[in-house]
Formats: C-alpha cells, structure tokens, sequence
C-alpha cells in the first residue's frame, strides 16, 4: 500500500511544471481569471495580433488555432490578417532577429509560451506578470525610449499601449538607512512628461524599510478601460501559452476521479488477497 501511495504522489510530482522565476522588480498584482470568457479572449486576440505581433513573434501558434476561442475563418481572416497570410500559417513577423538587434538593441521575445515561462509554481501566474507588466510603465525622459517599468526596470520596450492609457504620473516613496545610520523618506516623483523630482525628509522614531510606487491617472475612466483591456491580453496570452489548458483540466477531474476509485479497488484487492497468507 505504501508503495502504491509512493507511487502516485511521484507521478504528480512529475506532471508539475517546473519552477521559474519571474524577475520582477515590483509585487505583481492578480489577473482577473478570464479563461473561460470566450469575449474576453477574443479581445485580447485583436490586442495582441494588433499591438504585439509587430515586434514580437509567436512562431508556436497558428491564427488557426483561434477556433479553439470562437472565432470562424472568416472572422480570422477579415479582421486579424493583414499582410497576406493564411488562417494556417504561424504567428510569425516579418523583422528578422539581425533586423531587431540592429534596430533595438536586442531581439524582442517569442511571446507563445511567454505566460508559462513567467510562471511560478505555488506562486504568481504568467498572467499575473503579464498584467502587472502591462500596467506599470511610467515616463522617465532620462531613458532612450523615454520609458521604464517597475516590474522590469531599464526595459528596452517602450509603452506602445500608452495612448490607450493616458498620461499618468509615479510617486514612489522609499524610506530608508542613510551611510549614518539615520533614517530618510524619499520621493521621487515621475510627472507625466518624464521628469524627476526628488524630495527627502529625516524620519524619526523606528521606522523600517519600505517602498511603495503609487500611479496618478491624468484619465482615471481611461486608466481603468484600459487595466479591462490588459486582463483581457494577459488572459489571451495565457490561452496561447497552452491552448489545451482548460480541457486538460476536465479530463485531469476524471482522472483523478478514476485513480480515486481505482485505490480503493486496489486496497480492497490487496486485502483480500493477503488474507490467507501468513
């Protein structure tokens, strides 16, 4: 019996994904679970191949495989091809790797499993991170792009989505040990145009390390569309990640049924089998 327990608590250690580490400078925020909101998914399917399929590639997907999300050939093909591809072909983009180095400085990210290669076993989800990235450029006029990010900082993405957004400001707050061991609360406040302004007072009393980054929406009705938007991009990527995911997840409850039902028969078997054997 111990080592049929043994047996199967291997096989779904083996069926986890392996841990990654999402760097991420800043704490990431939870998605909205959308995986099931065929609308929600098809928005975020016109987002990405709009927006992101510029730049970035997703050579393991096909515009077929949109099907799976509720989308007829037709619908893929009047709205979502544009440069004479057919439903069949790949995800792919015409900048090739030499090209984008040459132009950016380095070559944008495959972006079909970018949602599971972000993830964390027992921890935030691609889409998570996802989100969270999305939402957290700011303005700094002293970066080339003239953008930065709190989840990935010196990012060489700009924020292609910003119109959508509207202007906002950062206000980031640290409080801090200074080299003489006295304590100072900083803020560092990013306008809407880019431009850092710095100010600091001592802190008395016992204080503790901290920092927190708060957004000022110049639009809070537009901010708020626009975090919609990006729930819904972060779950299509998620979708594109693997496609399969949620029938996985029926089949994996009749499985775990069936195994569930298949120990006590086996339990059942190995007793009365041992019965007579001294």
């Amino acid at each position: 019996m111990k080592k049929l327990l043994g047996a199967i608590a291997l096989l779904v250690c083996a069926a986890l994904p392996p841990a990654h580490a999402a760097e991420s400078g800043a704490p990431l925020e939870r998605a909205p679970y959308r995986l099931n909101d065929l609308a929600a998914l098809q928005n975020g399917a016109k987002l990405f191949i709009n927006h992101c399929l510029n730049c970035h590639s997703a050579n393991s997907v096909r515009y077929s495989d949109l099907r799976q999300i509720g989308l007829t050939d037709e619908q893929i093909s009047e709205h979502l091809l544009f440069t004479g591809e057919t439903v069949n072909d790949m995800m792919k983009i015409a900048m090739t790797p030499a090209d984008a180095k040459a132009w950016f400085g380095t070559t944008p990210p495959d972006l079909s499993v970018i949602a599971r290669a972000k993830s964390v076993n027992a921890g935030p989800s691609g889409g998570d991170y996802i989100y969270t990235y999305m939402r957290s450029f700011y303005r700094d006029a002293s970066k080339l792009t003239g953008w930065d990010n709190l989840v990935f900082p010196s990012v060489a993405m700009p924020h292609v989505l910003w119109q959508q957004q509207g202007p906002r400001e950062l206000v980031m707050t640290t409080v801090h040990q200074k080299d003489d061991g006295s304590w100072e609360r900083q803020v560092r406040t990013y306008d809407a145009q880019g431009y850092l302004t710095v100010a600091a007072e001592p802190v008395s009393g016992h204080p503790h390390a901290s920092t927190r980054a708060e957004f000022k929406a110049a639009d809070a009705r537009l901010a708020q569309n626009y975090d919609r938007q990006m729930a819904d991009l972060a779950a299509f990527m998620t979708w594109m990640g693997e496609p399969v995911q949620q029938e996985r997840k029926r089949i994996g409850m009749w499985v775990l049924l069936y195994l569930a039902i298949f120990l006590v028969v086996a339990w059942r078997l190995n007793a009365v089998y041992w019965r007579d054997v001294k």
